[in-house]
């Protein structure tokens, strides 16, 4: 480090010392006659030395574009990421061959500090490889700093080059655009078939209806009353907002921590803030929704066997939940396998497609199977499509757990209980006698991805939506001690969740594991519970100002696009992230500053994808597959269906076509 500090700008080092570039720089050690590509390589640093000393300013933009030694290196600075426009703009025609020079960005490992590679960024002719980088520099090195570089170190790697060359559109490409440009024909001409073609809102064709803008808006932005709907709970809507900020604003904690910040040594301080573990337990979040699924689905489907008289048709359950659930889920996979890797340059961008596009391109199908989070869970296409693959999962065992509640009542909440106990006791042991821990990352895919691990928030939805079905229409006259009783036991839950470990994990001491396994364990059951009461207090008339707030009409239309903006969320994110041109700063403030966009750009665009593609499936799924009584309504208004996608859990989670219960 300190040698380092002693150079000049690196580009200026590297150019005066190759300003007599010879073949023999290229190949060493010297035992192969030079190739086709190094005698290119050779000629374009040659043209570009000419340049400089001439003065030419494309030249001097290319070694312009070079990063230096990072500043605030020792604050935890390891990465300068220079000018990546100015590098990759560079498109020069020589005039003496009528060859084309293009600049090429790539990152340069410098030396290591502590655990972290400091990175450089470096601008050379498109004509060279990461080898001829790496060779040129290594013998920089080793003359001006007496630096001898271990042969394993790779300076150098193509993987992080990137010019402003873009590989032609692939038929996935193609079939993405072209899909949804007909989604967005159809869109509007149903939409202006409704505006000046239709004087009767009553005898549009069903097709207009389905796919119309203004159908499905007004449908979105219909505020539904809970006094003209006793089976509407109004609080679960504010609860399912809330999650989703906090959902997104983890993520963006996440990704703007994982970005090129220039004080990483910041980073302790913050994990050590009370305000911390609101981020690193934003998990409990994924547990409420679990938790609204459940309850969802046994109030839903309580009804619906109950008209029925004890018949469920399994299958067809099945079949509406997929088709549901898939189409938003299909097409970001093409988005995010075509159309982003084609959008985004930066760089960082060549991460993106290494880390995630790669993923999508081995296991999507897995992803569409709901299975990802046991076949590939350190791979999945749609990082956060995880929680998909799980709720489907627990959402397959719903029609036998409803029927048993029907048939058998106490003593098959008994039994569910038990049930619930047993997966607990399962997660316990498997952290217990496998070392299995979030803390260490030891098995995380296991505990945190598996379905047996995270059924408890869920079957405690399920128990609770039974209890609300069979005290349908009743009244609960609670004094004022009970009352308070509720919200002090729900609050401690809460505050138990959230900093139950705080002071032990703020101060660097490494949790045991019969503490970690205890904590897991009995977190994932009263978290629920406590969001029992909080449900419960809210419907029942003890809600208070909670209740005014979580029972809020604006939060309806959100509500409503919840699952798209849970599908749509972590690309925007991503895309933000890996398209960064300069270093970031790591503070709460800038995390919020990032949040607000992110999450508005998301609301709109899930707007967007509602009117394109998640009301008009819904509608058609009405229309072609019917399920009792919803048959003559999807005839008679087929885009109501939308309501039922979107008013349930996040994602969807239904089992009649019409869901009333919020």
């Amino acid at each position: 480090y300190q040698r380092m500090i002693q150079l000049r700008h690196l580009a200026i080092e590297f150019f005066e010392y190759y300003e007599n570039i010879t073949a023999t720089d290229l190949i060493v050690p010297d035992t192969r006659l030079p190739s086709q590509q190094d005698l290119m390589c050779l000629a374009e640093v040659a043209q570009l030395s000419q340049a400089l000393r001439s003065g030419q300013l494309w030249a001097l933009r290319m070694i312009d574009s070079w990063g230096r030694l990072p500043a605030g290196l020792l604050y935890g600075n390891f990465r300068d990421l220079g000018n990546f426009d100015e590098c990759t703009r560079v498109n020069q025609v020589m005039a003496t061959t009528g060859q084309t020079l293009r600049g090429k960005y790539c990152f340069a490992n410098l030396f290591t500090v502590i655990v972290s590679s400091v990175k450089v960024a470096v601008c050379f002719p498109a004509a060279c490889t990461g080898e001829h980088m790496d060779t040129l520099l290594r013998q920089l090195f080793q003359q001006l700093l007496n630096i001898e570089i271990n042969a394993n170190t790779q300076l150098v790697n193509d993987v992080t080059c990137q010019t402003a060359e873009k590989e032609p559109l692939d038929g996935l490409a193609i079939f993405t655009i072209v899909l949804i440009a007909i989604l967005l024909g159809i869109l509007l001409l149903c939409t202006l078939y409704d505006y000046f073609l239709c004087a009767d809102q009553k005898q549009m064709p069903s097709i207009v209806r389905i796919f119309s803008a203004r159908v499905n808006s007004r449908q979105l932005f219909h505020i539904v009353d809970s006094k003209t709907n006793p089976n509407v709970i109004d609080c679960l809507h504010g609860m399912r907002c809330m999650s989703l900020v906090w959902v997104v604003y983890g993520h963006d904690c996440l990704m703007i921590a994982l970005g090129p910040n220039i004080n990483k040594v910041d980073f302790l301080p913050w994990y050590k803030s009370p305000f911390s573990m609101f981020i690193m337990h934003a998990l409990f979040s994924v547990d409420t929704f679990f938790f609204l699924s459940g309850l969802l689905v046994a109030s839903v489907g309580m009804r619906f066997v109950e008209k029925s008289k004890g018949k469920l048709n399994v299958p067809m359950m099945y079949l509406h939940r997929y088709l549901r659930l898939t189409p938003m889920v299909a097409l970001a996979i093409c988005v995010y396998l075509s159309i982003l890797p084609i959008l985004g340059t930066g760089p960082l961008f060549k991460n993106f497609n290494e880390y995630n596009v790669i993923d999508c391109e081995k296991n999507w199908f897995w992803t569409l199977l709901y299975v990802q989070n046991y076949v590939v869970p350190d791979n999945v296409c749609l990082p956060h499509s995880w929680y998909l693959s799980v709720d489907m999962q627990m959402y397959l065992f719903a029609p036998f757990l409803i029927l048993a509640l029907y048939k058998w009542g106490k003593k098959a909440v008994i039994g569910i209980v038990v049930l619930m106990l047993l997966l607990a006791a399962c997660l316990f042991s498997m952290m217990m006698i496998n070392g299995y821990s979030l803390n260490t990352g030891v098995g995380t895919d296991k505990i945190y991805f598996g379905t047996q691990t995270r059924a408890s928030p869920w079957i405690i939805g399920l128990l609770f939506g039974y209890f609300l079905h069979v005290n349908r229409g009743k009244s609960f006259k609670l004094n004022h001690l009970t009352v308070w009783a509720g919200w002090i036991f729900s609050l401690a839950l809460i505050f138990a969740c959230l900093f139950g470990i705080y002071p032990y994990t703020a101060n660097g001491y490494e949790l045991p594991t019969l503490n970690e396994a205890f904590y897991v364990t009995l977190t994932r059951i009263a978290w629920p519970i406590a969001l029992v009461w909080v449900v419960f207090a809210c419907k029942y008339g003890y809600g208070g100002m909670a209740n005014s707030f979580l029972s809020s009409p604006m939060w309806q239309p959100l509500s409503k696009l919840s699952y798209c903006a849970y599908i749509w969320h972590i690309l925007f994110q991503q895309f933000n992230t890996y398209t960064t041109r300069t270093s970031t700063y790591f503070s709460d403030y800038q995390v919020m500053l990032r949040f607000w966009p992110d999450f508005g750009f998301t609301v709109l665009l899930s707007y967007g994808m509602y009117i394109l593609l998640e009301a008009p499936a819904a509608g058609l799924e009405m229309l072609l597959l019917p399920s009792g009584k919803g048959k003559a309504k999807a005839k008679a208004n087929p885009a109501s269906a939308p309501d039922a996608a979107t008013t349930s859990d996040e994602p969807a989670s239904e089992i009649e076509p019409k869901v009333t219960v919020n």
